[in-house]
């Protein structure tokens, strides 16, 4: 069996989806997580019931933790990383600014200790974010890699470009081979309670109004939690050369507008929202729309499903999921 693979946040949404393809390709993987209550963690147990079996194994832990997860990589013999766990949500970064600088600054740069201090670590895959763009007009030009990324609008992209930035530092000091992904907008079953298309199917189930900032002109590059696991996938198997830090968009090329999306949710719940339109919020961006060329010359990823299909299949999950 090959040598197991650590996973950081694997209770999390795209943790937990990227756990389960490992284990049912055959790996053996490490899970880390704390658990935190940003929001339910019965919805991150009940993702964790999901994984278990022989080939995984769970450790509660604060990645921040430097020599703990130090400890953790040698014992476990990881040769490969794949490091998801951050304190995620862009609004919420502006009213707990102390828990991005905890978990996407000190987690980040105790993950890359741990994966530089492994001398048999192959390959440190780690998730960055679209946010770090900033709010680019809208021109219809998909965002592309090589474009300065110098004026995140929040401090949750902050702390997403500096974590680019210190793998960067690792890549050169150390050769650790790094492949950082910019995720647009993931969504699907399992998803976060706090992403919009899930807070706007409670609410709407509940007959409650939906919050409809930006006036409802924002666009988001939705892209589905399976396209999403696909693209890491072909990531993970393919490191970069000793000293690469290699960035990636992952998205779905598709902008699509925040009413269009509301509207699809209507149809496929049966009910009309009670819509309460308000003005861009601190931190928001307009739109985001992914380049996906290099990620597909180097993997072959193409995404598979259109957002009313995803969203159908959430829909379902989360009718079986909540009752």
């Amino acid at each position: 069996m090959s040598d197991p693979i650590l996973v950081t946040g694997a209770a999390g949404f795209i943790g937990r989806a990227v756990t389960r393809a490992l284990l049912d390709r055959g790996e053996r993987v490490v899970g880390v997580d704390n658990l935190n209550a940003y929001y339910d963690p019965a919805l991150k147990h009940a993702r964790l019931e999901t994984l278990a079996g022989p080939a995984f194994r769970f450790e509660q832990a604060d990645i921040a933790e430097a020599p703990a997860m130090q400890a953790l990589v040698a014992r476990e013999g990881v040769t490969r990383i794949v490091h998801l766990a951050a304190q995620a949500g862009v609004r919420y970064s502006i009213d707990q600014p102390f828990s991005y600088q905890h978990a996407n600054l000190a987690g980040h740069l105790a993950m890359l200790e741990a994966a530089r201090h492994a001398p048999a670590c192959r390959h440190f895959v780690y998730a960055s974010s679209s946010s770090v763009y900033g709010n680019q007009p809208l021109n219809g030009a998909a965002f592309r890699e090589d474009e300065p990324a110098v004026a995140p609008v929040s401090l949750y992209a902050a702390t997403k470009r500096a974590g680019e930035l210190m793998s960067q530092a690792y890549a050169t000091l150390y050769g650790l081979p790094q492949t950082g992904l910019r995720f647009f907008t993931v969504y699907g079953p399992w998803g976060r309670p706090d992403m919009a298309y899930f807070s706007f199917t409670r609410k709407i189930l509940a007959g409650e109004p939906i919050a409809v900032f930006g006036e409802g002109r924002m666009a988001r590059d939705f892209t589905y939690i399976d396209d999403i696991v696909a693209g890491i996938l072909g990531v993970l198997d393919r490191p970069p050369p000793a000293g690469e830090n290699r960035l990636l968009n992952i998205g779905d090329s598709r902008p699509v507008g925040l009413m269009a999306m509301i509207e699809t949710l209507e149809r496929l719940l049966g009910r009309e929202a009670v819509k309460q339109f308000q003005p861009m919020q601190p931190g928001d961006v307009t739109t985001t729309f992914a380049d996906v060329a290099r990620l597909a010359a180097l993997t072959g990823y193409h995404p598979q499903v259109m957002l009313e299909e995803g969203l159908a299949r959430f829909v379902d999950w989360y009718r079986g999921f909540y009752g």
